[in-house]
């Protein structure tokens, strides 16, 4: 589906009959993302918390504002089920997860793990329980658009333009959620893609690079609830480790954050605590540990 002049492809989707965001990005009514299948977050602009401290713009994360509920749980699930082609991915599964915390989703391959983020995530429909993210509804469709434009999920897919390049790509994400354009280069520098890459298409990168400015798009967005979907994939050691780096930084600065992977060793040492999930049910809540 080819993204219409007056509206980008994520309002077309979501149903937005006004898009706040005509003309951003050049060429923009000619590209399409790379996952036509996965509409992606919701791109209605929401406003974020303050700057760091001393006013200083660095790469780092400032999370939204987004308030949390009075009992600073984030994300509630009551025997929630989610269905994938019939089949229940998530099969009456509970979990509670607060304010601050690092939780590392663990289990085999069919778990449920990235349905689980993609039901936090606003993506996922739920057909039985019931749940909320951040104080509204799983269950309303209206409610769900709102989770999108305050979560942030790093999935396999890199919901970028492909016929852009990966600066037009940032900058169309920094106006889309009102970010201060300074940042930018911070970020794009502190990920490698600054220099040749910055003016490089989506299309003409390697996984890793992908990987690098789906990153970059994540900090730029600065949600209050990060949903990260094996982030050490595709990247090389620094890579990985700035992952790590980003990670604690989101924490510190009022991002709570959910992960799935299969690099247990790594994962665990970030983690506040870690969830194991078998066929689409959590078997071990973990014990909640602080991160230093």
């Amino acid at each position: 589906m080819l993204v219409p002049i007056d509206h980008c492809h994520f309002c077309v989707i979501a149903g937005n009959d006004r898009c706040r965001f005509r003309g951003v990005g050049k060429g923009l009514a000619k590209a399409r993302p790379n996952s036509s299948s996965d509409p992606g977050p919701d791109l209605k602009a929401h406003r974020f918390g303050p700057t760091p401290p001393g006013g200083a713009v660095s790469w780092y994360v400032v999370s939204n504002s987004v308030p949390a509920t009075s009992t600073s749980v984030l994300v509630q699930l009551s025997g929630v089920i989610s269905l994938i082609g019939g089949f229940p991915a998530l099969a009456g599964l509970d979990l509670t997860v607060g304010d601050g915390e690092i939780v590392v989703l663990r289990g085999p391959n069919g778990a449920g793990k990235s349905t689980l983020l993609r039901v936090c995530a606003g993506l996922a429909p739920v057909s039985g329980g019931s749940g909320t993210v951040l104080g509204h509804d799983l269950s309303s469709r209206q409610s769900r658009r709102q989770v999108r434009r305050e979560t942030g999920l790093l999935a396999h897919q890199t919901f970028l333009y492909d016929e852009l390049t990966v600066e037009e790509n940032i900058h169309f994400w920094a106006k889309a959620n009102r970010a201060d354009p300074a940042t930018i280069d911070p970020i794009l520098d502190r990920l490698d893609l600054g220099g040749r890459l910055r003016s490089v298409k989506i299309s003409g990168l390697s996984t890793g690079q992908r990987r690098r400015a789906s990153v970059a798009v994540m900090v730029c967005r600065r949600p209050k609830l990060w949903l990260l979907d094996e982030p050490h994939a595709g990247l090389d050691q620094a890579g990985r480790d700035f992952i790590d780096e980003i990670v604690g930084h989101a924490v510190r600065f009022g991002a709570t954050v959910m992960i799935a992977s299969h690099d247990h060793e790594r994962v665990t040492n970030l983690a506040t605590r870690t969830v194991e999930l078998v066929g689409g049910v959590v078997t071990n809540t973990g014990l909640e540990r602080r991160v230093s």
